[in-house]
This record gives C-alpha cells, sequence and structure tokens, in this order.
C-alpha cells in the first residue's frame, strides 16, 4: 500500500503558500516543492497546524492537495490533514484527498465533540480507517486539543493495518512511552512510524526512540534537525546537543524572538527571502513585525548552508 522507503528522519509540516491577496499561490507550492528536494524532505504533510488547514475551504483543500501532488512528481510522499467533527465528514475530506492522489491522510482530534469519551473517538477514527483507501496517520496534539485524545486510545488504534504514522507532538513522557510500545508492539507484522513534533528537542526525541521528526519548521530547518536526529542517534550527543542549540536560535530568529510573537508570518517571509514564497500572508492571526526583517535576513545569511 505504502511505499516506507519514504518513511526519512524528516517529514515537512509545510506551510501553504499564499499570494498578498491571500489567494493560493500555486507558482509557489511547486517552488517549494523543489526547495524540499533540496533539503532532502522525502515527505511533506499539508494542510497542518502550520499549514493553516483548519482556515482553509474546502475547495482550496483540494486544491492544494492537487497541486502539491503534482509538484512532488514522485520526489516525495504527500499526507493531507482530514481532521473533522464527524465520520461523514471525515469521509468527504478523505475523498477529496484520494482524488488529488495523496499518498496518507492524517487525522487530529475533532475540534467539537459534544459528551464523547475515548471508545467514540476510537470509533470515529477506526470506521474512516476501515473506509480509507490509502494509508492512514494519527496526528497527536494532547493537552494543547480542544478535544483530548489519550494515548491509549492510539495505542488501539496502532493495531490497525492501514494506520502508519504517528505525529506527536504533545512529548509527554507517560504518552511517548504508551505510544513507543504500542509502534514496537506491532513491528513484527507491519510498519508504524512515530514522529516528534517538538523541533525545540530533536536530540530528545532521537533519545527517547522516535522514528524521526514531522515539523511545521521543515520547510527551512528540515537538514539540519535531520543532522541533529542522526547524530543523536549515532551516540554523538554533543554534536547533536550543539548544533540543535544553533536550530533553536535560527527559530527564534525567524519566529520573532523567545515569544514567538511572528510564527508563522516570520517562517513565510523566510520562504519570500528564499525566493520561494510570494508574501507571507497568513490566514491565521499572525503577522510580521517588521523590525525582525534584519534579523531573518541575517539568519538566512548565517545559516545558508543548511537553508537550501
Amino acid at each position: 500500500m505504502f511505499d516506507t522507503d519514504f518513511m526519512s528522519t524528516v517529514w515537512s509540516a509545510a506551510p501553504t503558500p499564499f499570494t498578498s491577496e491571500g489567494k493560493l499561490d500555486r507558482e509557489a507550492i511547486f517552488k517549494l516543492a523543489d526547495h524540499h528536494a533540496k533539503l532532502g524532505i522525502k515527505g511533506v504533510f499539508i494542510a497542518g497546524t502550520c499549514g493553516e488547514g483548519a482556515y482553509l475551504s474546502d475547495s482550496v483543500t483540494a486544491e492544494l492537495a492537487k497541486l502539491t501532488v503534482e509538484a512532488a512528481a514522485g520526489r516525495m510522499k504527500v499526507a493531507m490533514q482530514i481532521t473533522d467533527n464527524s465520520v461523514p465528514r471525515l469521509l468527504d475530506n478523505l475523498k477529496r484527498g484520494v482524488d488529488a492522489g495523496i499518498d496518507m491522510a492524517v487525522i487530529a482530534p475533532p475540534n467539537v465533540a459534544i459528551n464523547y469519551d475515548q471508545d467514540y473517538l476510537y470509533d470515529l477514527y477506526s470506521q474512516t480507517a476501515k473506509a480509507s483507501p490509502v494509508a492512514m496517520g494519527i496526528y497527536h496534539r494532547g493537552a494543547a486539543a480542544p478535544v483530548n485524545m489519550q494515548a491509549e486510545t492510539i495505542a488501539r488504534l496502532s493495531e490497525m493495518e492501514n494506520i502508519i504514522m504517528l505525529k506527536d507532538s504533545a512529548c509527554k513522557e507517560h504518552d511517548t512511552a504508551v505510544l513507543l510500545a504500542a509502534r514496537d508492539a506491532v513491528k513484527n507484522r507491519k510498519h508504524f512510524f512515530a514522529y516528534s513534533g517538538n523541533e525545540f528537542d530533536c536530540v530528545g526525541a532521537a533519545l527517547a526512540g522516535y522514528n524521526g521528526m514531522t515539523i511545521g519548521g521543515g520547510c527551512f530547518n528540515g537538514r539540519m534537525a535531520k543532522d541533529i536526529f542522526e547524530l543523536a542517534k549515532a551516540g554523538k550527543v554533543d554534536e547533536a546537543r550543539a548544533l540543535q542549540e544553533r536550530m533553536n536560535t535560527l527559530m527564534f530568529d525567524i519566529f520573532g524572538g523567545k515569544n514567538i510573537t511572528c510564527w508563522l508570518a516570520g517562517q513565510k517571509q523566510l520562504m519570500v527571502e528564499l525566493g520561494v514564497f510570494s508574501s507571507n500572508y497568513c490566514l491565521c492571526n499572525y503577522h510580521l513585525d517588521k523590525s525582525y526583517l534584519p534579523t531573518i535576513k541575517a539568519a538566512l545569511e548565517r545559516e545558508k548552508e543548511y537553508l537550501g
């Protein structure tokens, strides 16, 4: 069903490019695919948190998926978030993605679930997975999500044959232990890959036993994150930590300081500086403080060997 050779160390949870008028930037989608290829990225996750998936219309999401698949041109796999509040809506989203040619569909906990329990959430995911003609992934946001799916529920879901990927952005000690144990429990009969979403601690993710990283900054820090993770896996922990500190400095420079005031707008501006995006327009409420422009430009010059 799925070529696991593409399940490499880092997946990019990609931002969605827009024109300055807020329209989908079709040309930038193709430039972004070329840029990802330069960084060695083999998997992209679209319409996630960094991709502003919750803000996109159904038609724009479908077009984004179709163009991303076309732009990837077999160089990388394409996963798309289909998160929604009911099985019928999930299946509608899934169909749009499958029709566009995606390789994997990813579900996070719903934004609305009235009077839910863990069995309800299990059924929501499992019914969708049973109907899916493509591989499935789970996006675990933990307490940051409006609806909290427990790690034990994800462990149950990991037993399903076509659920092969986890993005864990909660990265809590208890959850990590449960989720990695679930991965190891099924490894003799299928592939199941556990990725950390905490790009500020690639070293910790590697030492904990994750397979890699699925990160929102992957469109610019993907190559650096890969080096950090693989250094830590190889036992070169001091080198990995030094490079992690360097990458964290880079991210704070791009995101607007340690309070991350510019986050997505700053990241999109970096992509503008790299000649990939045409604007830093965001649908969510992030705006670029122009006082950070010199910092972003300086970070690009300082880290150009890693930024492509």
